[in-house]
């Protein structure tokens, strides 16, 4: 078995890799080593696998990564969830592959609501399973109608003796069809509103769920549309209390939003770390691309806007580490930030390496497709920015005579 990250020279690091230096305030001794760790494993075990062509590969090597990430001990971090030790993980993975980070994203995703409400019986049953890699999660709450606005969503669980039955759609679902179990979130009071959505975990072969179609995006990735037909769940299989699943499904994005911008963080460095190489070592007009006046002007403007994503990142991390019940708005700032400022510098990147950079085979054109879903999911740019708005006026208004 590979060496588990944590455990004493476990890859063998030599020192050349992590950049921790800007956000060492953030961090405590084992965080710093896992950072150093996590780098290697990246580097090692997912940055060879190539990437995947197309979604049918990218679900099979899902699965091979999900292996991957749970031999090595990465996923022990969501459970019990060190925010900033998953925000290490995802950048590393980021930088690396974006499927790789999205399979650890939807572990800690669809897991997070078991281990805050689930029962005794819910969390020995799939919570080891999650962190060893051997079940695979997807988190249900999106549906055609009800996106930034969940208390809208329309899917049903309707109370039959010691059963729930679940009628509804959801779509855009990540892992849709390879996923063992989905986090699923209905109304069991249609006339409540918010406060009527209940959570529960269906398993994967449970009679009445069904894999309507795939949904292709620019960039391969396991997704898909959900129906259910009369899907009968046992009552153990809630989450929680009824009309608890809003606050759930809340609680978990607002914790695991800062992770998202970690993710861009990684996708972003490894985009400046693309464009570095490229210009040092391309010529044109009889000198380096590096030494032209616009082209450091364009290297500078990415270096700023990373290190900024990063503190924004760690300082949210650290807040939720450290005790805050909520960090609703640390975490949408620098989600807002980081994936805004990670499309900038990736298509920077794009720019600086010139026409390889939009052929599919070459990393950054492999970046920009993927960068740009992490500016909607897990609440848009827009959603983020009336968050933060909010609350700045909710703080002047507390605070006028």
């Amino acid at each position: 078995m590979p060496p588990r990250l944590g455990e004493p020279a476990a890859l063998g690091y030599t020192g050349d890799m992590p950049r921790t230096e800007e956000i060492d305030a953030f961090l405590d001794d084992p965080q710093r080593q896992l950072a150093r760790e996590v780098d290697d494993f990246a580097a090692e075990r997912i940055a060879p696998l190539p990437p995947p062509a197309d979604d049918a590969e990218a679900r099979r090597q899902a699965r091979e990564i999900l292996a991957r990430l749970g031999s090595a001990g990465v996923l022990r971090y969501t459970n019990p969830l060190d925010l900033r030790a998953c925000c290490l993980i995802r950048e590393a993975l980021g930088a690396a592959s974006s499927l790789a980070d999205e399979v650890f994203a939807l572990q800690a995703l669809g897991s997070t609501p078991i281990a805050m409400a689930g029962s005794d019986e819910l969390k020995q049953r799939w919570l080891s399973a999650v962190v060893e890699g051997r079940a695979m999660a997807a988190f249900a709450m999106t549906e055609p109608e009800a996106g930034s606005d969940v208390a809208s969503l329309q899917t049903t669980a309707r109370r039959d003796g010691g059963d729930y039955v679940i009628d509804g759609g959801k779509t855009l679902i990540s892992n849709s069809g390879i996923a063992d179990f989905y986090t699923v979130f209905a109304k069991t009071d249609p006339d409540a509103g918010h406060r009527g959505i209940s959570c529960f975990v269906v398993g994967a072969d449970n009679p009445g769920l069904e894999l309507v179609k795939p949904l292709v995006l620019s960039a391969p990735h396991p997704l898909g549309e959900l129906a259910f037909h009369g899907c009968r769940v046992p009552t153990s299989a809630r989450v929680g209390d009824e009309g608890q699943g809003f606050k759930l499904g809340m609680a978990t994005l607002d914790a695991l939003r800062t992770t998202v911008a970690a993710a861009a963080a990684g996708m972003a460095r490894r985009a400046l770390d693309e464009a570095l190489a490229y210009v040092t070592e391309r010529r044109q007009f009889g000198q380096p691309l590096a030494e032209f006046q616009m082209v450091q002007n364009r290297l500078a403007r990415m270096a700023i806007d990373l290190s900024a994503s990063r503190l924004l990142v760690y300082r949210a991390a650290m807040e939720k580490d450290r005790g805050a019940a909520r960090v609703t708005l640390p975490s949408a700032m620098a989600k807002a930030f980081a994936t805004e400022a990670a499309q900038r510098i990736i298509d920077d990147a794009v720019q600086l390496v010139g026409g390889r950079g939009v052929l599919a085979e070459h990393i950054v054109d492999r970046l920009y497709r993927a960068i740009r879903p992490l500016r909607i999911y897990e609440g848009a740019t827009d959603v983020q920015h009336i968050v933060i708005a909010r609350a700045l006026l909710k703080e002047r208004t507390a605070t006028q005579p």
